[in-house]
C-alpha cells in the first residue's frame, strides 16, 4: 500500500489523518528514511545555507542602513531578514564564548570610580569581610572574572534600558514600545558587531592593543554610535535634519548614562551571586 495513503494516529494531538501530516496540528509523521545518516547530513546542510545566507545579509543591512531591520519588523515585512533578538542571541553567543573587547563590562576598579563609587566602595567592603577577603586586589581578580560572564549574559538588560528614553525622545512618531525596543535591540547587535567584534579583530591584527585606552574607547563609541542614531533616526522614526541631529546628540549622553545604568545593575548583581 501507497506510505501517503495508510491512515496515522497523530503523535501530538492523536488526530486520525491520512498522509504524512497531520491535519490538524501539522505534526510530520517520522519515518525510517528520515533517522537516516543521510537525512541529518542534508538538514545541517540546509539549517547552515539558509541561516547564513540571512545572518550576513541582516548584519550588511544593520552596517550599511541602521534602522532599516527594525523598521522592517515594525512594518510586518520579516521574511528576508533575521529578527533584531535572533542576531543579538548569535553575537552574543560569540561575545560570550570569545575574548573580545569589554564593551559592556567593567573592572572593580572602574565601578568603584563609577557615580555610584561611594556606594560601591562600602559594600565592596561588606562582602570582602563576610568572604574572608583581606586584600583589595586578591578581591578584585575574583569579582572580575565573575562579572566578565555575567556582563555578556545581562547585555539585553542595556536594551530594555535604552528603549525607554527612545520611547520618550521619539513619543510624536508612529511607533510603538516594541518598536522602541526593536531599535535599542539593533543598536546593542550593532555595538556587539562593530564596537566588540570588529574592533577586537582590527586589534589583533594590527597590534594595535597598547593604543586602545579608555580615551580611545569612548571616542571610538561615541562615533559609532552616533553614526548609528543619525542613520536609524532618519529611516527608522523619519526624522528631519534638524531635530535629528539634536535627538542624536542628546541620545549620546543618554547612552553614556544608560550604559553607567546598566553597569551599575551589573555590579550589585555580581556582588550578590559571589
Amino acid at each position: 500500500m501507497n506510505p501517503s495513503l495508510q491512515k496515522h494516529i497523530c503523535k501530538n494531538c492523536g488526530n486520525e489523518f491520512v498522509g504524512f501530516y497531520c491535519n490538524q496540528c501539522g505534526e510530520k509523521v517520522i519515518l525510517p528514511e528520515d533517522r537516516s545518516f543521510r537525512t541529518f547530513l542534508n538538514s545541517i546542510l540546509l539549517a547552515v545555507t539558509l541561516a547564513d545566507s540571512r545572518f550576513i545579509k541582516t548584519i550588511w543591512l544593520m552596517i550599511k542602513r541602521p534602522g532599516e531591520l527594525s523598521k522592517e519588523f515594525a512594518e510586518g515585512r520579516r521574511i528576508k531578514y533575521l529578527r533584531p533578538l535572533s542576531v543579538f542571541f548569535v553575537l552574543n553567543l560569540v561575545y560570550f564564548l570569545f575574548p573580545v573587547i569589554q564593551l559592556f563590562n567593567a573592572s572593580l576598579r572602574t565601578q568603584i570610580n563609577s557615580f555610584h563609587g561611594s556606594l560601591a566602595v562600602q559594600t565592596v567592603a561588606t562582602k570582602m569581610t563576610k568572604l574572608g577577603y583581606h586584600d583589595v586586589a586578591s578581591f578584585g581578580i575574583v569579582y572580575d572574572q565573575k562579572t566578565a560572564g555575567l556582563a555578556k549574559m545581562l547585555v539585553i538588560v542595556f536594551a530594555v534600558i535604552v528603549s525607554l528614553p527612545l520611547n520618550l525622545i521619539y513619543r510624536s512618531g508612529n511607533r510603538y514600545f516594541t518598536d522602541h525596543v526593536g531599535l535599542s535591540v539593533e543598536l546593542v547587535c550593532f555595538n556587539l558587531l562593530i564596537n566588540a567584534l570588529f574592533l577586537t579583530l582590527i586589534v589583533n591584527v594590527f597590534g594595535l592593543g597598547k593604543q586602545l585606552d579608555e580615551t580611545v574607547l569612548t571616542a571610538i563609541f561615541i562615533t559609532t554610535n552616533f553614526y548609528f542614531l543619525i542613520r536609524s533616526g532618519r529611516i527608522f522614526y523619519n526624522e528631519k535634519i534638524i531635530s535629528l541631529i539634536i535627538k542624536s546628540v542628546v541620545m549620546i549622553a543618554i547612552l553614556k548614562i544608560s550604559l553607567e545604568i546598566y553597569r551599575a545593575i551589573l555590579f550589585y548583581v555580581t556582588i550578590n551571586v559571589m
